[in-house]
């Protein structure tokens, strides 16, 4: 499992690390690893390094100060070097002085002959002639846009761009843009990553991000958001074992589906089954179409006769209603851990009494939207973990917010998030597919919070293999998809997982 730490983690470590080892030793350290790893995208994109241009946009912080170090390492590999200073008064003085003597140029990006754009011509020129650009402008510490001279910069290169630490304009903390900022092909960050990389707009904007050691690592606490890979899901997802019986691997209940709404009754039953349960009981009025689509289900049309199981999942499609809020009465009063999400959501910020319902001692998991968040407990906002994080205490739950991102919290403020870098899951019914695999996950005793986020890293890796499936054909952006094309995926993710 990966982490992230916040900027103010990142600095405390630094200052330790600063105690030891001299502060210009470390930014040496974090330079040769942008040069490193900016070096092989050069190779990879333009054939070599030697005789190649690369561009510097050089900030008044620390992150301009790596960019200038980095700059010298180019040239030692044969790289003509031009940094674009957009403070030259207050760039960095060590970093600025050995990239002169590395034979390297540097040039005040407003410079003389400034264009219309206030771009001077040295600094145009040099970035039609790139063949890599480093960005150095702003440092973990900046917020918001880039300023003008910065943007417009940045809106001329055409080269793969590297980025030191984060890509400039990306807010470290939420991942959001909110006005121009960089597009990295390759972010080389330190110690760890940071919210940034992998929240929002941000975890795009980053493209490939590389963690290189400079000695900071061992002196950063706990993260504040961890990140599951391929492997840990896969490790932990349940598969049956020698002694397991239908039984042992969890029985997991799905109240789904209407009158209105039976397809959410079968995509949430099916995704249960796809997941690996052990059985799977449906209950509801779509106990007829459960069955002709899963015979292996067992149905029944209310939830009061489904029978025993060790969770439940109950929302999608069941109105909001007096029929539909029984129903989750019935849920939450079971005993059993409760995935909640869509019309539960809804029913349960209408009528708070039905928290009442709750067993203490059995967790409940609520999957929301942005609007179903809206209702509960108003605009989530730009932090999305903080909101997140907020709701999940106040409510006790866990609080799986959905989003191209997604967020998990549990209610003692651990958070997971799943990045994602496209938005094939966002299709109706794909929500209902989702909760049937945390319903399954938590029948089958996984532990609430990496449930939601086994399920949710699996629903996305489904979703991209319905779209680059062979509908798409050699479609580089895939195929739309449907979420009964994402169930279907279900298993070859699993399968996929497994395998990591």
């Amino acid at each position: 499992m990966q982490g992230a730490w916040t900027p103010d983690q990142v600095r405390d470590a630094e200052r330790s690390v600063f105690t030891s080892t001299p502060e210009p030793v470390v930014m040496r350290r974090a330079a040769f690893a942008v040069a490193v790893h900016g070096a092989r995208l050069l190779a990879e994109t333009a054939g070599a390094v030697a005789g190649r241009h690369v561009v510097l946009l050089v900030g008044a912080g620390g992150n301009g100060g790596d960019a200038l170090w980095a700059g010298v390492e180019f040239r030692r590999r044969g790289a003509g070097v031009t940094a674009l200073l957009l403070s030259p008064d207050k760039a960095h003085p060590a970093g600025s002085a050995a990239l002169r003597r590395a034979g390297g140029v540097l040039v005040d990006a407003a410079g003389p002959g400034a264009d219309t754009a206030g771009v001077g011509a040295a600094a145009a020129g040099a970035l039609e002639r790139a063949d890599l650009v480093v960005d150095g402008i702003v440092g973990l510490s900046a917020r918001g846009s880039l300023r003008p001279l910065a943007a417009e910069l940045v809106s001329r290169v055409a080269a793969p761009v590297v980025a030191v630490d984060l890509p400039s304009g990306v807010d470290p903390i939420t991942g959001a843009v909110d006005g121009p900022a960089v597009d990295a092909d390759l972010t080389v960050t330190f110690g760890g990553r940071k919210p940034g990389h992998v929240l929002g707009t941000g975890s795009v904007r980053s493209g490939a991000v590389v963690v290189a050691g400079i000695g900071v690592a061992e002196h950063l606490p706990e993260p504040d958001l961890f990140v599951l890979d391929a492997a840990d899901v896969g490790a932990g997802w349940p598969v049956p074992r020698p002694q397991d019986d239908k039984y042992s691997q969890g029985v997991v209940g799905v109240a789904a589906g209407s009158a209105t709404y039976p397809g959410a009754a079968v995509l949430a039953t099916g995704s249960a089954v796809q997941a690996t349960s052990g059985m799977v009981r449906y209950a509801g009025s779509a106990a007829d179409l459960v069955r002709s689509h899963w015979p292996e289900v067992v149905a029944t049309g209310s939830i009061t006769d489904a029978g025993r199981v060790q969770a439940w999942a109950v929302g999608p499609g069941i109105g909001t209603g007096a029929s539909g809020r029984e129903v989750l009465r019935h849920a939450l009063e079971s005993g059993r851990p409760v995935c909640a999400d869509a019309d539960s959501i809804t029913l349960l910020a209408e009528d708070p009494t039905l928290w009442d319902a709750r067993d203490p001692d059995a967790a409940v998991v609520l999957t929301p939207h942005a609007g179903e968040f809206q209702r509960l407990a108003g605009e989530v906002g730009a932090d999305r973990v903080a909101a997140a994080r907020e709701v999940a205490r106040r409510f006790d739950v866990v609080l799986l917010l959905k989003g191209n991102t997604t967020v998990v919290a549990a209610p003692d403020g651990r958070v997971l998030v799943n990045p994602s870098v496209h938005a094939w899951p966002a299709t109706a019914g794909s929500g209902d597919v989702l909760t049937g695999l945390i319903g399954a996950l938590l029948a089958a005793g996984i532990d609430p919070w990496l449930a939601c986020g086994y399920a949710a890293h699996a629903h996305a890796l489904a979703a991209e293999l319905a779209a680059f499936g062979p509908e798409a054909g050699d479609d580089p952006v895939g195929a739309p998809i449907g979420a009964s094309a994402l169930l279907r995926s279900v298993p070859a993710a699993i399968r996929a997982l497994r395998a990591s």
